[in-house]
């Protein structure tokens, strides 16, 4: 029996490895990245190689001290629980591993391993599970409320025929905040009802566009809205108007976060591969498209961070908590997937969604 031996190399082997991985020197110089550290760090080969790994990242960890003891000790060693940012986005937890080269003492590996996707896919789950159960329940609630509110406005409106003025101020109260509740259950009814997208082609920076001239008419008027755009990016695979209410309440969201004084917010789209979600038939494809709605407010509130998306949870006073959680059930409906990086003074919301369909990408064009 004859077999053919397979070509292997170490470029291959550098190229396939699936963790961000870096190559550093005695000096700190960076030597050479893998693509996973391209796409996780969202920087080139080119503006990394050949400078100093700490004017391009910033590790929140003594990396000095650590490099110094993996050299002299020539073992590898393990930080976990580490903040990686390369300033351009909020800082994401990973585990670091350094590890010496044996063909060369001063020569360093650095595997980085993010948590971020595990952890948030991990909530992603609890969440949607979540939704469900409060969405089932509050459409019921919905549904015997706004029969008795009926019985309790019409009788209020009756008594205000022979009231005096100071007391029909009190009925016309009673009328004022029965048809305030209405409008909300009937808010909660609509998110329950939500029909199922009608998907095809979808230029991203069309839905975008819509919903970035809707807003400058009306809530973001006094905001400035800064387009940084990928124009190479091909089409996902969507329902246009669901995916411009997304767009649309995400950056409603980003302006109330401002404030009535205005601020900024960023539209940025770009490539990257390095998130793929898995269906329940084992079927998955890799979500390619990026797209973030950046705003220069205050942040989340810590205690709300983690649930967000879940209905029903606001970080504004009055605010339903619908709509952010209407943004999560569309993004699952498309197969796609949503997130937040928040600090103060930087929020962003990524959505992350798939490619057309070829056969979908070329009826489009």
């Amino acid at each position: 029996m004859t077999g053919v031996t397979p070509i292997f190399t170490t470029d291959t082997f550098w190229t396939s490895l699936p963790v961000p991985t870096l190559l550093v020197d005695g000096a700190g110089v960076v030597v050479d990245i893998n693509p996973a550290a391209e796409s996780f760090l969202n920087l080139s080969t080119r503006s990394l190689k050949g400078h100093d790994l700490f004017d391009r990242l910033h590790i929140d960890a003594p990396m000095e001290e650590a490099m110094a003891r993996v050299r002299a000790n020539q073992s590898a060693m393990v930080i976990n629980n580490v903040d990686i940012t390369t300033g351009e986005r909020a800082p994401v937890q990973c585990q670091l591993q350094i590890a010496p080269m044996q063909d060369d003492r001063d020569l360093l590996m650095l595997l980085i391993s993010p948590r971020e996707i595990a952890d948030r896919l991990g909530r992603a789950a609890a969440v949607r599970t979540a939704s469900k159960s409060a969405i089932g329940m509050a459409e019921m609630l919905a549904h015997e409320i706004k029969n008795p509110l009926a019985g309790i406005s019409g009788a209020a409106q009756l008594l205000a025929m022979n009231l005096s003025p100071e007391d029909r101020e009190l009925s016309d109260l009673i009328v004022e905040e029965t048809q305030r509740i209405v409008k909300l259950l009937e808010q909660v009814e609509q998110f329950g009802n939500l029909r199922p997208p009608e998907r095809r082609a979808v230029n991203i920076h069309d839905a975008l566009d819509r919903a970035r001239r809707s807003a400058l008419v009306g809530f973001a008027r006094n905001m400035t809205i800064i387009e940084d755009y990928d124009p190479s990016l091909p089409a996902t695979f969507a329902d246009t108007d669901q995916l411009m209410q997304v767009f649309l309440n995400l950056i409603k969201n980003a302006a109330e976060a401002s404030g009535p004084g205005g601020g900024v917010i960023r539209l940025r789209t770009f490539y990257d591969l390095s998130l793929r979600l898995r269906r329940k038939d084992g079927s998955g494809n890799p979500l390619a498209l990026q797209v973030e709605i950046i705003d220069d407010g205050p942040g989340l509130p810590p205690e709300i961070a983690g649930s967000i998306f879940e209905p029903f949870v606001s970080g504004r006073e009055n605010g339903t908590g619908l709509g952010l959680a209407l943004v999560y059930r569309i993004i699952s409906d498309h197969d796609g997937w949503i997130a937040v990086d928040s600090v103060p003074g930087r929020t962003v919301f990524r959505v992350s969604l798939p490619l057309a369909p070829k056969q979908s990408r070329l009826a489009g064009e």
